[in-house]
């Protein structure tokens, strides 16, 4: 199917290369990173052949993923901006960094894609958005992109300029539903629940809640209601997360982390 090279291998390239030694077979992984010893262990885990540089990466790749955070972006470009050509496909994964950005820097004729995976994908339930290019690409090559996403969970395509708004509802937000996740555990351990069972019980509530919405097609607030019997148990636990700005909180949190894509 392709050669594909990834420039990082973190959190996110490590699950992304992941799903893609899992499920496509026919493709290649080439991977570099400045860390030695992270490049062995990936090497241990996964296989493939690591490379010692970027432009190395990138001359013996056709799909080349960006995956390192936004800051460390002008140096890799710059490693990497004498060897692009325009049959390369360049995927970046950072937050804040345009298209028009990477073209600037890597000319015009690059072909661009422009994504926001995350975390999930380890285990391959990952949720990514994915914008491509104006670029004429080949029907080979946007299949083959969306192969490599759909290898570790779903995608879905739109317009680059939601691009942002996507960081905060679904790049960053495992992270709120991990939390989310953890108090409830505290709390269950608080009324005596041993601390394993009590964090297997509100992550399969989670799980399940989040696979209802997905798979019911029904408005999450029909599903709460469904739940909250007249004067019940669940009804006295919505009032009071109300009462205590439950749903203002997390759509602040939401907007700070908006914003924060702005200042890259």
């Amino acid at each position: 199917m392709g050669k594909v090279g990834f420039i990082g291998t973190g959190n996110m390239g490590y699950a992304m290369m992941k799903g893609i030694v899992d499920s496509l077979k026919d493709v290649e992984l080439l991977y570099t990173d400045v860390n030695k010893k992270r490049l062995e262990e990936i090497k241990s885990d996964i296989g493939f052949n690591y490379v010692n540089s970027n432009s190395e990466c990138v001359e013996k790749s056709k799909y080349i993923v960006l995956a390192v955070k936004p800051q460390y972006y002008t140096q890799v470009l710059d490693d990497i901006k004498e060897v692009i050509t325009n049959q390369h496909i360049i995927i970046s994964i950072a937050p804040g960094i345009k298209i028009d950005d990477l073209k600037n820097k890597l000319g015009n004729e690059t072909k661009i894609v422009r994504a926001m995976p995350n975390t999930p994908a380890l285990v391959g339930q990952g949720m990514s958005a994915v914008s491509f290019s104006d670029d004429d690409y080949a029907t080979d090559e946007k299949d083959m992109v969306t192969s490599i996403f759909k290898s570790f969970g779903e995608m879905v395509e739109l317009p680059e300029h939601l691009m942002n708004a996507v960081v905060a509802v679904s790049g960053s937000s495992p992270a709120y539903v991990y939390m989310f996740i953890e108090a409830m555990a505290d709390a269950g351990v608080l009324f005596g629940l041993p601390r394993d069972t009590s964090y297997k019980l509100a992550a399969g509530a989670v799980l399940g809640s989040a696979k209802m919405v997905l798979e019911t097609g029904k408005h999450p607030g029909e599903l709460k209601d469904a739940v909250c019997s007249p004067g019940g148990t669940t009804i006295e636990a919505v009032s009071e997360l109300e009462k205590n700005g439950f749903r203002s909180a997390v759509i602040e949190a939401m907007k700070s982390c908006y914003n924060k894509t702005m200042s890259f």
